[in-house]
């Protein structure tokens, strides 16, 4: 872990004030970041990404043939029909809000030891904003994929999708 890379949680968001401190023999909150939180940088979430986007592949690919044929390769429109709308769009979809959901990251990330948490509590995002995650992906890679390349040069590696709805990707604590 090098200097620039631990970082303290996050401060509080504008307008927020510090609460108070714990009443005489109480037990102070426990903050849900851990001590010297690491953010995961561009290199790494790329790499998760290819694992990704190898799985989903090699999951999409075969009942796309069985049903399109060598059209599928050779289509010059975005969409072949229903089936391919299903497995293209919705499936991928899918597969990365469950994995966020359930197990704060998908494999690729889970391979690169990496979770996706909120940017302010560091605890599991809701649904809501994980859905709002996949389609600002979308925003990321719009121009140039330079929401995604934003990762390298942030302070707290978030990409122009993490920052739409407040997550980071931290190095798994376990």
């Amino acid at each position: 872990m090098t200097p620039e890379s631990t970082v303290p949680p996050p401060p509080l968001p504008a307008g927020e004030v510090e609460p108070a401190p714990p009443a005489a023999g109480s037990q102070p909150a426990q903050s849900a970041w851990p001590a010297g939180v690491e953010y995961v940088g561009f290199l790494r979430r790329a790499g998760a990404a290819v694992i990704d986007l190898m799985i989903l592949g090699l999951v999409t690919m075969p009942p796309l043939y069985a049903v399109y044929g060598e059209d599928i390769f050779e289509a010059d429109r975005l969409l072949l029909g229903r089936f391919d709308f299903f497995v293209t769009y919705l499936l991928p979809a899918l597969y990365a809000v469950a994995f966020w959901h359930y197990k704060q990251a998908t494999p690729g990330k889970m391979a690169v030891s990496a979770i996706v948490v909120d940017a302010r509590s560091g605890g599991q995002v809701p649904v809501p904003r994980l859905i709002g995650r996949y389609f600002a992906y979308f925003i990321s890679l719009a121009p140039l994929g330079v929401g995604f390349l934003w990762i390298a040069i942030d302070r707290r590696k978030q990409g122009w999708h993490d920052k739409l709805v407040r997550t980071v990707v931290i190095e798994e604590p376990y």
